[in-house]
C-alpha cells in the first residue's frame, strides 16, 4: 500500500499572480493498492470515479513517461481540500498521483522532475510547486523547466480561510482579466511581489498591508465573488489583510496575532453560517509518501 499526503495550496498571494503559492495544513490523503479490477476509486464523488479522474490520469501519465504498464488500482480518497474553491484541489490530485506512481515503480524522481511533469498536467506551477516543496514558493518557467525557490513564513502571522459554498470558474476567472497592462502597473506589481515574500518571512504585517494591494487580477476577480467586499470589511475590522486564494471563491485572511484570527473565525462563522471558516497554518512539508510492502512486480496488469 502507498499512502500519499498532499497539502492544499493558496496561489497568487495577492500580487504574485501565477508566481507565488503557499502550502497549507489542509491535507488531501490518497492510498493506492493493487486491485482485481482495472480501476476502483473510493471516497471521491461518483462523477469522479472514472478513468478521467485527475489522480488516476496523473498516475497513468507517470507510468507512460517511464514506459511501464499501468497496474490495476484501488485508489482511496480522503481529502480536507474542497474542490473548485481556489485551494489547489486539482494540484493535490496531480501531485498525489505522480508521487504515488514514483513510489510504486521505484522510479526515484526528485522534486524538480515531479514538478516539471505536474506543471505539464496543470498548465502552470503556482499550485504544484508548494504542493511538492511546501512553504511559500516562487516559481517561473524557463521554456518548460520550472525554476522554484522557497521562502519561510513567520510564525507571527496567522491565517484564516473563508470558503463560500459556491465556486468560481477558473476559465471565467481567466477570461475576466484584461489582455494588457501598463508599464506603471507592471512596475507596481514587481516591487510588491518581491516585498511580499519579505513581509511573509519577517511577519511584518505593516509591510504586508502596503504590498498586498494587487492591480493585476484581484480587482477583476473580486466581481466574481459576491461576498468579497463584505469579507474584506470583516477582515479589516480584525486588523487583517484579505487576499483571494487562487481564482476564488476562497479568500485568505492574514492576521497579526492568534487571538485576532480566532475572533475573525468566530465572527465570520456567525455572519456566514453556511461557509467553512478555518484557521490554517502554512505547511513546511509538501507531498509525503509512505510505502508498505513491495507489490509493483506482483500487481496484475
Amino acid at each position: 500500500m502507498i499512502r500519499v499526503s498532499v497539502p492544499a495550496t493558496t496561489a497568487n498571494l495577492g500580487v504574485g499572480y501565477d508566481v507565488l503559492g503557499m502550502a497549507l495544513d489542509l491535507k488531501a490523503r490518497f492510498t493506492f493498492e493493487p486491485s482485481t479490477q482495472k480501476l476502483e476509486i473510493i471516497g471521491d464523488e461518483p462523477a469522479f470515479a472514472t478513468p478521467e479522474n485527475l489522480i488516476y490520469r496523473a498516475f497513468v501519465t507517470f507510468a507512460d513517461a517511464i514506459h511501464q504498464p499501468v497496474p490495476n488500482l484501488r485508489i482511496t480518497v480522503d481529502s480536507d481540500v474542497p474542490s473548485a474553491r481556489g485551494l489547489g484541489s486539482s494540484a493535490t490530485c496531480v501531485v498525489g498521483g505522480l508521487a504515488a506512481a514514483n513510489a510504486w515503480f521505484h522510479a526515484g524522481w526528485d522534486q524538480a522532475a515531479l514538478l516539471k511533469l505536474a506543471t505539464q498536467l496543470e498548465g502552470h506551477p503556482d499550485n504544484a510547486a508548494p504542493a511538492i516543496y511546501g512553504q511559500v514558493c516562487a516559481t517561473i518557467l524557463v521554456g518548460d523547466e520550472p525554476i522554484v525557490r522557497q521562502y519561510p513564513v513567520s510564525q507571527q502571522l496567522h491565517f484564516v480561510v473563508l470558503i463560500p459554498p459556491y465556486a468560481v470558474s477558473t476559465e471565467e476567472a481567466r477570461n475576466i482579466l484584461p489582455a494588457t497592462m501598463s508599464y506603471a502597473d507592471a512596475a507596481y506589481q514587481m516591487g510588491r511581489c518581491v516585498l511580499m515574500t519579505r513581509a511573509l518571512a519577517d511577519g511584518d504585517l505593516a509591510l504586508l498591508r502596503q504590498v498586498a494591494q494587487d492591480r493585476m487580477h484581484e480587482p477583476y476577480r473580486a466581481k466574481l465573488i459576491p461576498d468579497y467586499q463584505a469579507a474584506r470589511q470583516e477582515t479589516a475590522a480584525h486588523d487583517g489583510v484579505l487576499l483571494i486564494s487562487g481564482s476564488g471563491s476562497t479568500m485568505l485572511a492574514i492576521i497579526g496575532d492568534a487571538a485576532g484570527a480566532e475572533q475573525l473565525q468566530k465572527a465570520a462563522a456567525q455572519r456566514w453560517p453556511e461557509w467553512q471558516v478555518r484557521i490554517v497554518t502554512p505547511s513546511e512539508q509538501g507531498e509525503q509518501v509512505v510505502k508498505t510492502g513491495d507489490f509493483s512486480e506482483k500487481a496484475e496488469h
